[in-house]
C-alpha cells in the first residue's frame, strides 16, 4: 500500500512540474516564424537506422560464433 501511494505522489509530482511551463505560455495570437524541421529529423532518422542496422549484424555474428 505504502508504494503504491508512493508511486502516486510521484506521479502526480511531475504531471504538475510538466503542466506548470504550460500554463506559463503567452496568447498565439501573434504570427510566428515557420521553422524547417526536416534536415535534423532526417539525420537522425538516418542515424538511427545505420545504428539498428550495425546493432543487428553485430548481434548475429555473435550468435553464428556461439553455434561454432
Amino acid at each position: 500500500m505504502k508504494t503504491k501511494l508512493l508511486r502516486v505522489t510521484g506521479v502526480l509530482a511531475i504531471v504538475m512540474l510538466i503542466a506548470m511551463p504550460v500554463m506559463a505560455q503567452d496568447d498565439f495570437d501573434e504570427p510566428e516564424n515557420d521553422i524547417p524541421i526536416d534536415g535534423g529529423i532526417t539525420l537522425l532518422l538516418a542515424a538511427g537506422a545505420g545504428y539498428g542496422a550495425k546493432k543487428l549484424r553485430d548481434n548475429r555474428k555473435k550468435q553464428q560464433q556461439k553455434k561454432d
